[in-house]
């Protein structure tokens, strides 16, 4: 580290310390404490409310009491008993007179904003103008009073008497209409041009009611006339529309998609025809005035340079077409009906020798199995025909069966009867489909087709994470090949970014072509692949720094998500100065989970949980696929963040349940034939099938054009072992050892301890550095329990230390 950047650290450090003695304790109340401290509050309210106004009713019984008070023998006529006598006496009599009721509600006030913990600022306006307002209305009433009475009070009158005598009763009336004028201009913000409205108004209101004041008879004419032709210029706009518009509008019965549309115009156009109503300009001017400053910086910057575009480093990208994907000849659905009236004939056979009677069975062809949806005769039990399922797949010899009792959202069991002759699925259809051209997903994926044949497409960033399993060669691979074929054919480079781990070092090697357009990496890092399990766990923690840098970005930006965020950063209202910018997807491909759990075990487990756990909104999503979905791989925290899943075929009904929760995985037939589910229902699915020679006909594609100087680099992370051992050799010294020094003088104490808190750092390091400042003579050697000694008094004399040193 340099003399400059030391002299930097020195400076920042200097200037934080006074901030730290600007910080005055503060007395602040517990929850709890505040919850009793208002609800006091509330309950003096309560009792001084009713005190007083038990005291206009019973106060003159009450005075030949109050003179030998507090004797407990009296007998009080106040609803609250001698000491709401007391306090009424106090208040209204000596006090204020009837204005002091504004003082129970004030304390009432008080205990609700205490127990709600509401801000305290509005508290003491409504104090000091209710204060003022007693004040003002017990020498109002007091002027009225002869004597000392309830109205005004003791108050009240001692000072109209007093203001009377400098001044008369026509100043002290024109002191009381100053104080009103002035509480109105003040709390109100009442202006001269109020009253000038009030006035121009009430004289336009005296001039209507003259010019209405005509002789009855042409009046009756008139109203007559104008009522006859309101009649018609309503009767003309509601006829019109219904008569020549919407003929079908007075038949509900008719469910026609055309008559509601029709029904939607005739109920919006006497709406829009009231807009241009001149009461609504108001609301016109209102909004330009709420227009502040930022919003007005960033429309203009808007309106010259146009919205910012991340697209413009790389604006001649283009998208891979279509041909690069592999057209198959047997790609449609063929229909075999000896096939379809085979197995219905064998599923009736078979339920009718277990007494099982079937209303009526319908068939849904799809690409690699036939759903049977069948109705049971009424009393047939569900369970019954679920625990069937060997004896159907015996009778149709087919691979493997699955039975759904019931179907959800259906009155039917559906039996999924694998196809003689599957049908393949390719990329290119479901890449190619509608469904997928035209979705406004964030990260739309295509996984395949359903068995009523249509394409399949989902949003990851709603997932928002994906865990994948089944047996070796169930198609795992070729499905994650499909999710980034998916990503790469919708999303530019500059919008999504991945971070690939393939520990079997083979699968994912095709896309280092495509490094420095959609790959990210460690900033040391030579390959983008990472495949070396000790850099995992940097990758991992590193992807958790830059999920807590987002995290502060949408903090300072008052942004909830990532796509609000680019949102406000697209239309200017971010300054890049401030730290911000466009901030891609960065999604996570785990290729064989159990691998890293087996060698790292929670180093992996944990900062993986902390992903799934906080990192949806600020656009991190990870896709995780194991071979081994045992429970010791796929534990409890992973599965609880994972709330969408694949399941291909698995070889047991335990592993089945692990990742779905129940079984059904361990009857699928292998070969990309796999079920989906988001928490809810399960999906059955034909993956589409993307070939090893058509992944690198995209990525050669891609890497052939302009990219990035470099991949997209993930915040530095250095782990527990990114320190060498104790050494008296300068090379060999840990990367933090400059700072952890000045650290140790600045605060003259060297312990580990003060190193982990302040670099948080593990003990392991610390440890080693606490060692390394041994050897160099900054601290001394260890001596129990105590702290070890500082030998170097100031930064100064550790400048010249390691600078002799060289």
């Amino acid at each position: 580290m340099t003399k400059r950047t030391t002299k930097k650290k020195r400076t920042t450090k200097a200037k934080a310390k006074p901030k730290a003695k600007l910080k005055k304790p503060s007395f602040k109340l517990s929850n709890q404490q505040k919850l009793i401290f208002g609800s006091l509050l509330i309950i003096i309210g309560v009792l001084l409310f009713i005190s007083f106004l038990s005291f206009i009713f019973t106060g003159k019984e009450d005075q030949s009491a109050l003179s030998n008070f507090p004797d407990r023998s009296e007998d009080y006529k106040n609803w609250a008993s001698q000491l709401g006598a007391w306090v009424s006496e106090l208040f209204i009599t000596k006090g204020f007179g009837i204005p002091s009721f504004i003082f129970s509600g004030l304390i009432f006030l008080s205990g609700v904003y205490v127990t709600l913990n509401l801000k305290k600022a509005k508290l003491r306006k409504h104090w000091i103008w209710g204060t003022l307002i007693v004040i003002w209305l017990s020498i109002l009433l007091g002027f009225f009073t002869h004597k000392y009475d309830l109205l005004g009070g003791t108050i009240g009158f001692e000072m109209n008497h007093f203001f009377q005598d400098y001044i008369g009763k026509i100043g002290t009336i024109l002191l009381l209409l100053f104080g009103l004028i002035a509480y109105l201009a003040i709390r109100f913000k009442v202006t001269g041009d109020t009253f000038v409205g009030l006035f121009n108004r009430a004289k336009k209101d005296l001039k209507d009611n003259t010019a209405s004041g005509m002789d009855q008879e042409e009046s009756s004419v008139i109203v007559d006339n104008s009522l006859t032709e309101e009649a018609e210029v309503i009767k003309s706009a509601f006829e019109i529309p219904l008569e020549d518009k919407n003929p079908t509008i007075g038949n509900p019965s008719k469910p026609d998609s055309k008559s509601e549309d029709l029904k939607i115009e005739v109920d919006e156009k006497p709406k829009e025809e009231t807009i241009e109503e001149p009461e609504l300009k108001m609301e016109v001017e209102t909004s330009k005035e709420e227009v502040s400053e930022t919003d007005n910086l960033a429309d203009k910057l808007v309106e010259d340079f146009g919205q910012f575009d991340p697209t413009l480093e790389l604006s001649n990208y283009q998208f891979p077409p279509l041909d690069l994907l592999k057209k198959y000849d047997n790609e449609g659905i063929s229909i075999d009906q000896e096939e379809l009236e085979e197995n219905k004939n064998r599923i009736v056979e078979t339920l009718s020798n277990y007494k099982i009677g079937i209303s009526s069975i319908k068939a849904t062809i799809g690409p690699t199995v036939t759903l049977y949806e069948i109705v049971p005769d009424a009393g047939i039990r569900i369970s019954k025909i679920k625990n069937l399922e060997d004896d159907i797949a015996l009778s149709l010899a087919a691979l493997g069966i699955r039975i759904i009792a019931p179907i959800p959202g259906k009155g039917t069991i559906g039996i999924e009867v694998p196809n003689k002759n599957s049908t393949i699925v390719s990329m290119r259809s479901v890449i190619a489909s509608q469904k997928f051209q035209q979705s406004k997903m964030q990260l739309p994926i295509a996984f395949g087709k359903t068995i009523s044949n249509e394409t399949f497409v989902v949003d990851l960033a709603k997932m928002p994470h994906l865990l994948m399993a089944g047996a070796t060669g169930q198609g795992k691979s070729v499905g994650l090949n499909a999710v980034l074929t998916s990503l790469l054919y919708k999303k530019h480079p500059a919008e999504v970014k991945f971070v690939l781990v393939d520990p079997k070092k083979v699968e994912l090697t095709l896309f280092n072509k495509i490094e420095r357009h959609y790959l990210a990496k460690l900033p040391d890092s030579e390959d983008a692949i990472i495949t070396d399990n000790t850099k995992v766990i940097n990758t991992l923690n590193s992807l958790c720094i830059e999920m807590d840098n987002r995290y502060e970005m949408l903090k300072n930006a008052f942004c909830r998500n990532i796509a609000e965020y680019n949102a406000k950063f697209k239309a200017r209202k971010l300054n890049p100065n401030d730290g911000h910018a466009f901030l891609p997807y960065i999604v996570l491909v785990v290729d064989e989970f159990a691998d890293l759990i087996m060698t790292a075990g929670k180093e992996v487990e944990t900062p993986i949980a902390r992903l799934a756990q906080l990192a949806r909104a600020i656009g991190i999503h990870l896709i995780i696929a194991t071979q081994r979905p045992s429970v010791n791989v796929i534990t409890g925290i992973i599965k609880a963040n994972f709330p969408a899943r694949i399941a291909f075929r698995v070889t047991s009904k335990i592993d089945s349940r692990t990742i779905l929760d129940g079984s059904g995985a361990d009857q699928l037939i292998g070969r990309g034939d796999m079920l989906y589910t988001q928490g809810n229902d399960l999906i059955r699915l034909q993956c589409a099938f993307v070939d090893t020679p058509e992944v690198e006909r995209i990525t050669e594609f891609i890497g052939a054009q302009k990219a990035y100087p470099d991949a997209h680099l993930l915040p530095e992370y250095v782990g527990e072992e990114g320190g060498t051992n104790l050494d008296i050799d300068i090379s060999d010294r840990d990367k933090l050892f400059r700072e952890a020094a000045e650290i140790i003088v600045t605060a003259q104490q060297g312990s580990a301890s003060l190193l982990q808190r302040k670099l948080k750092l593990g003990y392991n390091r610390a440890g080693r550095i606490i060692d390394q400042l041994e050897a160099a003579g900054i601290v001394g050697s260890f001596e129990g329990s105590k702290a070890r000694q500082v030998l170097v008094p100031d930064l100064v004399a550790l400048d010249q230390l390691l600078e002799n040193e060289k």
